[in-house]
């Protein structure tokens, strides 16, 4: 299995990828993430509006082995949420760097403490 690490984004230890663009960070769970997990069936993702802490749990997928937290790997304020993983939630398995993001936060802080692709790939062993 070949493990896509896209070089242009950041990535959390707990497993989570951040794109940065305009201080809005969109956050999805990482390739490596979907084939732990393997087949998504369901997403509960956070309310537009709400506040999330860098580390802080703000949604939960569930596999067909196991519920899991994600945690928000920026701090900032949810201001969109990816309504298509809640009704298709296979996206994530089939496309976790685009149709298969989560949520978008405005940051109101950096992404100083996330790995870029090298630190991540040597995190997962890839």
């Amino acid at each position: 299995m070949s493990t896509k690490v896209p070089d242009d984004l950041k990535y959390a230890a707990s497993h989570e990828w951040v794109r940065v663009q305009d201080g809005v960070a969109t956050v999805g769970i990482t390739d490596h993430a979907q084939h732990e997990l393997t087949d998504i069936v369901f997403v509960e993702l956070p309310a537009v509006g709400r506040v999330v802490k860098a580390g802080q749990a703000c949604a939960v997928v569930e596999s067909v082995k196991t519920a899991s937290d994600i945690y928000a790997p920026v701090a900032g304020e949810v201001i969109a949420v990816n309504a298509a993983v809640s009704g298709n939630p296979s996206l994530v398995n089939t496309d976790p760097y685009g149709e298969g993001w989560f949520m978008r936060v405005r940051l109101s802080g950096g992404v100083d403490g996330l790995l870029d692709a090298a630190g991540y790939r040597e995190k997962i062993g890839a």
